[in-house]
């Protein structure tokens, strides 16, 4: 029994062992050549193995994107939960939040781009493998406003159309995870303009499709994180 558990142990530690270094390898590609152009023979290669090694590890070059996926967004899920805490203000938790995002997406620009930027050309990613970590910063997201009884008041939108997008995300709020925190479907129809406000102001910063507006983007990030505090929490 000893020995079995020693071939156990000795085969656990080198999985582990080849798995860490092919989510490494396969980072460091990512960055490198981008998710497109990503490789199983190359990243095989420069792992000094053959791509038919790596097949009890990842089927194919999809399978090595989705792990690079889940781990990615975990990261970023990780980073928003440490940032945030237990902060009991909505709207300085709110701030914790968008700062955490950009600091991540900053510091992790070919990540940001698998996640957030472009479709990568002949890939699905599989819900059933990244729902739940690539749900973690929405949710976060949603934690923070979910205790909101209703979402501020702002002048000039059009009411029957804010409902109408409301109701049409209704069913949403019904899903697992997001019914748990029981979010209405007027307040996630609110936060989800603000998530998408923050990740166009991050992509406009990180690709630069602005060019050189400002040599202070930290007071224009700022600017934003304030205007979308102000959507989903008005004066309080």
């Amino acid at each position: 029994m000893d020995g079995m558990t020693t071939d156990t142990g000795t085969r656990a530690r080198n999985r582990a062992a080849v798995e860490a270094s092919l989510r490494e390898v396969g980072s460091r590609h990512l960055a490198e050549h981008g998710a497109a152009a990503l490789s199983l023979r190359a990243v095989a290669r420069d792992m000094g193995r053959t791509p038919s090694s790596l097949y009890r590890y990842v089927r194919d070059r999809d399978d090595l994107l989705t792990m690079l996926i889940v781990d990615a967004y975990d990261d970023l899920g990780d980073a928003i939960d440490t940032a945030v805490g237990d902060h009991p203000n909505r709207r300085h938790a709110f701030t914790a939040f968008a700062h955490a995002l950009r600091a991540w997406s900053l510091g992790h620009p070919s990540e940001y781009a698998l996640l957030y930027g472009s479709p990568v050309p002949g890939y699905h990613a599989p819900a059933d493998a990244t729902g739940r970590a690539g749900n973690r910063p929405i949710l976060a997201l949603a934690r923070i406003v979910a205790p909101a009884t209703a979402v501020p008041a702002v002048d000039g939108v059009d009411r029957t159309v804010q409902a109408g997008a409301a109701d049409a995300l209704a069913a949403t709020t019904r899903e697992d995870g997001v019914a748990d925190i029981g979010l209405s479907p007027d307040t996630l129809a609110r936060a989800l303009v603000v998530w998408n406000l923050m990740l166009g102001a991050i992509t406009a910063e990180l690709f630069e499709q602005l060019g050189p507006i400002t040599d202070r983007p930290d007071d224009v990030w700022a600017g934003t994180v304030d205007l979308a505090a102000a959507l989903l929490f008005g004066r309080d």
